[in-house]
């Protein structure tokens, strides 16, 4: 294989440009053509394609975002514009394509490799929802910015004696709400793989008052309920003073971490290895620190699962 494609697709996560910057330079590294297709799948349908060389991926590894850009892509849900999208692959003479992104990003590579088209799929999303892999691009750096958040909540959620209820994204995974509740020192952890029960909850936010408690967090998963609607509850349960801070899309903004930067320049690379081998419809992942690779169709079979024994010890820790 001597000509591969590279593109990012859905929602942006801080990675994506190392990512990008791996496949480009692995690829020439080892005296293969990169196309670089913007705008995702909508991109690739309409043939906005450009050949990337190394200065094209220079001084990007330390970006947010993704200098690809992203787009959502209705039509290539369908057959028709899955051909459109071959078509201009051919066009290009591209005989591999790398597609970094979450599950959506994920479906469509599948689609490709179900007509015959070699993809390969790179794990970015800030929600770490992508099974086969323990993380994803972006994941580690949304985490932070999160905890960076509720450690500074907690300042004013201490000087007023008030609770907080800070709502964070991650659609219907609870990763970056647990990880970041535990970091962070949350009272109570909501998310979608967890069932819950309000007035046990509105019950513990009274025994921590009672016992002097002048403040507390809650973390709450999108994919559970809003955290105004939750605020709301709370408030008519308790009738305490609550505040709402939903921190919405700068979790996927700024300069990724360095465990992004590495995980992101480690898997790309593997991509481009995977498809000089013409090992098409393989998702890349990491496991126990070891990069591995998996069936992108088999992979999308299976459900996310959330660390159980991390959710418990978060319950645990908050009495």
């Amino acid at each position: 294989m001597k000509r591969i494609g590279v593109l990012t697709s859905g929602g942006d996560a801080p990675g994506m440009n190392a990512a990008v910057r791996a496949v480009v330079r692995k690829a020439i590294y080892h005296d293969m053509e990169v196309f670089g297709v913007y705008q995702g799948y909508h991109g690739l349908i309409n043939g906005h394609i450009e050949k990337l060389d190394r200065g094209s991926v220079g001084d990007i590894i330390h970006r947010g975002g993704t200098i690809l850009r992203s787009a959502r892509c209705l039509e290539f849900k369908t057959l028709e514009g899955q051909k459109k999208g071959i078509e201009q692959l051919e066009k290009f003479g591209i005989e591999g394509l790398v597609v970094i992104g979450g599950d959506g990003s994920y479906m469509g590579a599948k689609a490709l490799t179900e007509h015959g088209f070699p993809c390969v799929g790179v794990p970015g999303t800030i929600d770490n929802d992508i099974p086969g892999t323990e993380f994803t691009i972006g994941f580690d750096t949304a985490l932070n910015t999160v905890i960076d958040a509720i450690d500074k909540i907690r300042d004013t959620a201490s000087s007023h004696e008030r609770t907080f209820i800070v709502e964070v994204m991650g659609r219907h995974a609870g990763d970056l709400a647990l990880w970041s509740g535990l970091a962070g020192g949350a009272e109570t952890i909501l998310i979608p793989e967890a069932p819950y029960d309000m007035t046990k909850i509105a019950e513990k936010l009274k025994r921590g008052q009672e016992r002097g408690k002048k403040h507390s967090i809650i973390i709450v998963a999108e994919g559970v309920m809003t955290g105004a609607k939750f605020g709301a509850i709370i408030e008519e349960l308790t009738n305490f003073d609550t505040r709402v801070s939903v921190l919405g899309h700068m979790q996927r903004g700024g300069s990724p971490t360095a465990s992004d930067r590495v995980l992101a320049s480690r898997l790309g690379a593997h991509a481009v290895e995977l498809l000089m081998e013409h090992k098409g419809g393989r998702a890349v992942g990491i496991e126990q620190n070891q990069i591995v690779d998996y069936d992108i169709i088999e992979a999308l079979a299976k459900p996310h699962k959330i660390d159980q024994r991390m959710y418990e010890l978060s319950q645990e820790l908050s009495i």
